[in-house]
């Protein structure tokens, strides 16, 4: 069986020592997952994330080279600079492997910068922004369940073909918020509509008032939330109180999962039309893979979740395929491997850093609609992963010849 440890953050307990190199390869397999426990991204990835990764290990069989998997996790409280700090302390003194997960983008960069410097494999799960596999890319960092390009391809194109043709942005102001609005800001104005303007909020705001106001003011058919998680719950229960929709406006979540469904209720959320890499209900992996998780966390995995242990697995089968825990050995062979499991049937990791895979086109059903709790979406289109994804050669990825 794996063994986990909860990693406890203590910067001024940080050693300056690096881990012998002999004994680091007599030592266990470990996977750190560094996550959101405690604020606005905790339900689309946070313990979620941490018990897919615990199920990966169970089903590659808790072992590698005949020794225990280890785990740890951490919060890094959406800062980049803690994310850096527990990074470098696993990778340094820890004998972490591999880092899996970062709740944000600003996190997922700083740690890139460090996962180059140690030449370690970071796998990124829940960050979204685009310049992960475009001008920032690293040849030691996966992306791997959506960003930013992907979501604004599959939502805003269908939204300005349906007549959304002007658009006013909700903005989280930082990386993640600045790249949804620029990526589908660039998809609303290649279709021919216009973007009539935006307003930056800052993350995790409870209170959306004075933002709702201009969005209104606007006069925008289309107000684009770009924004996530708790964000996105906040702005969308407000706006209701606004009386935005029933004014004649529509709301555009780029980036929504289905716990924001959950939390919100179908009456405030039925009729959005959203984009998700995983659905529960897709199909009978889909639905084997959601009701274990259901019985362990007593609520549905987002796509992030779903992702986080396709990548685990994923990266658990490089592993023991390569013979060696060696970082260009394995990064190698996980592009070399097909990825097939609960979360895609038909992934491929290429060198830019972008897992790419389908993406799914789905609108919130009505109350009436449901079946019973979970039963959210309906299947609009599959969108293949050609189509879904920004073409290799247009990402700006140093790394792609």
């Amino acid at each position: 069986m794996y063994r986990i440890a909860r990693a406890a953050f203590a910067a001024g307990l940080l050693s300056a020592f690096f881990v012998d190199p002999s004994s680091a390869q007599q030592a266990s397999l470990k996977i750190g997952v560094l996550s959101d426990f405690s604020s606005v991204y905790s339900d689309i990835g946070g313990m979620g994330n941490v018990e897919a990764t615990k199920m990966a290990i169970e089903d590659f069989g808790g072992q590698m080279f005949g020794k225990p998997i280890d785990m740890v996790s951490a919060d890094v409280l959406n800062k980049p600079d803690i994310a850096s700090t527990i990074a470098r302390k696993w990778w340094e003194t820890e004998g972490v492997d591999m880092i899996i997960d970062l709740p944000t983008s600003a996190t997922a960069l700083a740690v890139m910068e460090l996962s180059k410097q140690y030449e370690k494999i970071m796998i990124v799960t829940d960050a979204a922004s685009s310049d992960i596999t475009g001008k920032s890319c690293s040849p030691y960092t996966a992306h791997w369940t959506y960003d930013t390009y992907a979501n604004a391809h599959t939502v805003g194109s269908a939204i300005v073909k349906n007549g959304g043709d002007t658009w006013f942005f909700l903005t989280a102001d930082y990386v993640f918020g600045h790249s949804v609005e620029r990526d589908t800001g660039d998809v609303v104005k290649a279709a021919g509509g216009k973007v009539v303007g935006s307003v930056k909020h800052p993350l995790n705001t409870a209170d959306f008032s004075s933002f709702l106001l201009q969005a209104q003011a606007s006069k925008a058919k289309i107000i684009g939330l770009a924004n996530g998680g708790g964000d996105t719950i906040n702005a969308i229960k407000q706006a209701g109180e606004f009386g935005i929709v029933a004014g004649g406006q529509n709301l555009a979540a780029i980036v929504m999962f289905i716990s924001d469904v959950h939390s919100l209720g179908l009456k405030l959320a039925q009729g959005l039309i959203i984009t998700e890499a995983y659905y529960w209900d897709l199909n009978d992996k889909t639905r084997a893979f959601g009701k274990r998780f259901l019985e362990r966390v007593k609520r549905m995995p987002t796509m992030n979740q779903a992702a986080t242990y396709s990548a685990t697995l994923h990266y658990l089968k490089a592993v023991q395929a390569a013979g060696t825990r060696d970082t260009k050995t394995v990064m190698a062979k996980m592009r070399e491997l097909p990825v097939q499991d609960a979360f895609t049937d038909n992934g491929v990791l290429r060198e830019d850093g972008r897992m790419v895979h389908s993406m799914f086109l789905f609108q919130v059903k009505k109350p009436e609609e449901s079946k019973g709790p979970w039963d959210y979406y309906k299947l609009l289109a599959e969108v293949p992963a050609d189509q879904a994804f920004r073409p290799l050669k247009d990402g700006g990825c140093p790394l792609v010849k």
